[in-house]
């Protein structure tokens, strides 16, 4: 999924004859913390909801007061790593859009591109969830497929999560199987460390039906 995919048009852009007032109401009206100031597609930079409201000039315009411009932006052809990156990096919610030449084109929300997530069809298919612990130089993603395949399902979904004062790992599964015992015991076998695991247990179950 590439940046221009994920713009949004329920979000305007702000130009520097716009009042410190008309501002704070759009982002409360839109609900959000960024807004985009461009001077004829020219993007200027990020404005904050913060650094608006600590200025006390609400009839002051944005081209004659001082206040930081975030340059929070990416192109029209990053990929959405490339936009949660950004938006992690200067801890924003919303994030620029420019063309090859620089020009602004449009804005990608924090919560646009949750909801994109959320449409996945990954996310709303079957199945449960493995969080395995390991150190970095024991990664193998053929092994671990291996084990999953091994036992009749698949991945449907990976990511992993790295500690930055650590060798460790967290790769996180989610498999298209509602009970993940047979997996699980394999890992184990395998001597892998399963930190985690949001599943349905089909022994559990049947206890339950049974009783």
């Amino acid at each position: 999924m590439l940046a221009y995919e994920l713009i949004t048009d329920e979000v305007p852009s702000l130009k520097p004859s716009d009042t410190c007032k008309k501002v704070l109401d759009w982002m409360e009206d839109l609900r959000i913390s960024h807004l985009a100031v461009v001077s004829k597609r020219h993007f200027l930079g990020m404005v904050s909801y913060t650094d608006i409201l600590d200025n006390d000039s609400p009839n002051k315009t944005l081209g004659t007061i001082s206040v930081p411009l975030i340059k929070s932006s990416v192109k029209e052809s990053n990929h959405i790593y490339d936009v949660l990156k950004v938006i992690s990096l200067f801890n924003v919610d919303a994030v620029a859009v420019l063309d090859d030449e620089d020009n602004y084109i449009g804005v990608i929300t924090a919560d646009f591109i949750i909801r994109q997530i959320a449409g996945m069809p990954f996310v709303h298919e079957p199945g449960g969830i493995l969080v395995l612990e390991l150190n970095v130089r024991d990664y193998s993603l053929s092994q671990i497929a291996q084990i999953v395949e091994g036992n009749d399902a698949r991945i449907l979904n990976m990511y992993i999560n790295a500690h930055h004062d650590s060798t460790k790992i967290e790769v996180t599964l989610k498999i298209n199987k509602e009970d993940l015992s047979p997996v699980i015991q394999t890992f184990n076998r395998y001597n892998y460390i399963v930190k985690a695991t949001f599943h349905q247990n089909q022994f559990g179950e049947d206890m339950r039906k049974r009783f």
